[in-house]
């Protein structure tokens, strides 16, 4: 393989992983961030779970006091009940039982309600906790991952620089100045040919530079997106020798 096509391929796969380390390291905040915008909502459920309990337990105790008026008032009519005089007080006094009894009623049918609701929403609740538990424990471990990966990346992105600064004193300036010219336009500079096709821009090559390219022995530019071509050995080893056996 030309020496020069080498250290580009190098210099490309190099500069792609640099260029991928140092999104991933800028994007850790991002990632932090998603992390304990999680645990927020998860305490967020709790604490509504627990609202709704508080606010419930509030109303039953509210409607048990109004029970408890209507209770009083009931006992007091059937003790009067007693005491009437004449048929008119007593036939009044029967009403006033029968709209608080019916009252009474229907304050237990509310109580009733608010225990069956009471139950719902504990088991919500507990719901809640339990998975709140269980996303604090993935949080955490899932924090400590991203610190160790982002201090990985951050080790491999120096190590990568250093690479980068060898592989660029060993290719010629001319050779380079193309590299970066055409790396800051298309963004990346050197490419696979897969199957006769630049895999960048996928225009097919004529077939007398693909037929030459396959050797790698000299460096050739698509003709329509500029990159640098080479040919993976896996395909160089496996492609036809010439036009005519290529079927072109």
């Amino acid at each position: 393989m030309d020496a020069d096509l080498d250290r580009l391929i190098r210099l490309q796969q190099t500069d792609t992983f640099i260029d991928g380390a140092r999104r991933r390291i800028a994007d850790h905040p991002n990632l932090v961030a998603g992390l304990d915008s999680r645990l927020a909502a998860a305490k967020a459920g709790v604490e509504a779970a627990r609202t709704r309990v508080t606010e419930n337990q509030a109303a039953r105790r509210a409607v048990e006091k109004d029970l408890a008026v209507i209770q009083a008032r009931l006992a007091k009519f059937k003790d009067q009940l007693m005491e009437v005089k004449t048929n008119r007080e007593y036939t009044a006094m029967l009403k006033e039982i029968e709209v608080a009894q019916h009252d009474v009623r229907q304050l237990e049918d509310r109580i009733l309600e608010r225990m069956i609701e009471a139950d719902e929403l504990a088991a919500g609740q507990k719901e809640a906790e339990t998975r709140l538990a269980a996303d604090q424990g993935e949080i955490a471990a899932e924090r400590i991952q991203i610190e160790a990966d982002t201090g990985r990346l951050g080790r491999e992105l120096d190590e990568a620089v250093a690479r980068r600064a060898e592989l660029l004193a060993g290719i010629s300036p001319q050779m380079l100045g193309t590299y970066e010219t055409v790396r800051g336009r298309r963004g990346t500079a050197v490419v696979e040919v897969r199957s006769g096709y630049c895999s960048a821009c996928h225009v097919r090559l004529r077939p007398q530079m693909a037929n030459e390219l396959r050797r790698n022995e000299r460096i050739f530019q698509c003709e329509s997106c500029q990159r640098v071509l080479y040919m993976p050995l896996s395909q160089s080893a496996s492609a036809p020798e010439s036009e005519a056996e290529a079927g072109i």
